[in-house]
């Protein structure tokens, strides 16, 4: 039999992949851009039908579907910026038929959902942290999973059953190495299955965690995570590697790196700043970090730079700066705006040449780029690009 095309999508914009519902009983075709996704199903006994779009894209509304107990569950950031799950039923996908089932909340940013049978289990962002909240469908009351460290990350991890009590998680932080747990939801008993190897004798009782969170120009609390070998001093006499990424919404969360082990070795204490154009505090702080308002990246970096100066973690003369790609474009802009601040700056592959690489629409990714430094041939955009 010959091969049939299925789906083409002509936006160049949008990315496109294929895959499975959790209960297996459809098939999906999912498209997304930055700032907005589509999702099309089948049932799975039935494939050589048509593809349904469950609900056609619009601009500035994300979303993803699963179906459990008979309806479809929707996570989506409709009428929701930090988005919300809601219900609708199989036969029915339009927003008329959508119902809460856990609302938005301010202060909580819903990052991914895993459906089981007698259970939703939400990775939420919480004060820049990603967390796990368990909630029981039969009577809704819900937990979170409590962690000791000050600073860490909780991932929902692979999950292919959809009749268990069994949630599969990750764990990590600065001291502890990527672990895999089981997690019973009836008995709340934790699992340890597996650490990641770690050579050379590291014990992380060697090292100290700190979280803050530091006052920006503009009043805005930004979270940073810190990590040192105890010994040393805060007298600003020890050398700092502060790094930050800041944009596309993409969160940086504090995790475990055999490699970084060597430079703490050696006396150097390792910040990481969650400042805006990221998503660790929700959807606004990455809206506070693109278009019009990329420069509070720059300045929320700053801050924290002048913050870990004045509570003596370090000095200019032994502060150094780390950024890749679109962070590479933060080094660029830090290092022009407050070169007094650095004793060195890492700029790793870096996205300098903004306006020419944004004025040519020919060139891969560019027109999807729009999105988060605008378009160049709208003069607001270009002069502030060039600012």
């Amino acid at each position: 039999a010959q091969d049939q095309l299925v789906y083409e999508e002509k936006d160049n914009t949008f990315y496109t992949h294929i895959g499975r519902s959790k209960s297996k009983k459809y098939l999906q075709i999912v498209l997304t851009s930055s700032l907005s996704s589509e999702t099309r199903y089948l049932e799975a006994t039935q494939p050589a039908g048509q593809f349904k779009v469950f609900l056609p894209r619009e601009t500035d509304h994300l979303y993803e579907v699963e179906d459990a107990n008979g309806q479809f569950y929707v996570r989506t950031n409709w009428q929701a910026p930090n988005f919300r799950v809601v219900s609708t039923p199989l036969t029915n996908t339009a927003k008329t038929a959508w119902k809460d089932v856990i609302p938005a909340r301010p202060e909580a940013f819903i990052d991914q959902m895993e459906l089981f049978k007698d259970y939703l289990v939400l990775n939420e962002r919480k004060d820049g942290l990603r967390q796990l909240r368990v909630i029981k469908w039969q009577d809704k009351k819900d937990e979170y999973l409590k962690f000791s460290e000050v600073a860490y990350t909780a991932t929902i991890g692979v999950n292919p059953e959809f009749d268990t009590q069994q949630l599969r998680f990750n764990y990590t932080s600065f001291t502890t190495p990527s672990s895999t747990y089981d997690y019973n939801m009836a008995t709340h008993q934790q699992t340890l299955l597996k650490v990641q190897p770690v050579l050379g004798g590291f014990n992380k009782n060697d090292y100290t965690e700190e979280r803050a969170f530091v006052k920006a120009r503009d009043g805005k609390m930004v979270p940073i995570s810190i990590v040192y070998k105890k010994g040393f001093k805060k007298d600003g006499t020890g050398p700092v590697l502060q790094y930050a990424y800041g944009s596309y919404g993409a969160s940086m969360d504090p995790t475990f790196s055999p490699a970084r082990l060597s430079l703490l070795d050696r006396g150097f204490a390792y910040v990481l700043c969650n400042i805006r154009g990221g998503q660790e505090l929700g959807r606004q702080w990455f809206e506070d970090g693109r278009m019009l308002h990329k420069m509070n990246s720059f300045n929320d970096f700053i801050d924290c730079s002048e913050y870990l100066i004045k509570q003596k973690y370090t000095s200019p003369a032994k502060l150094f700066a780390l950024g890749g790609s679109a962070g590479g474009l933060l080094m660029g802009g830090i290092v022009n705006m407050r070169p007094d601040l650095y004793q060195g700056v890492i700029a790793a592959v870096p996205f300098v040449d903004v306006v020419t690489t944004m004025s040519d629409a020919s060139i891969p990714l560019t027109t999807g780029e729009y999105d988060q430094w605008g378009n160049p041939a709208d003069k607001p955009y270009y002069d502030y690009m060039l600012s």
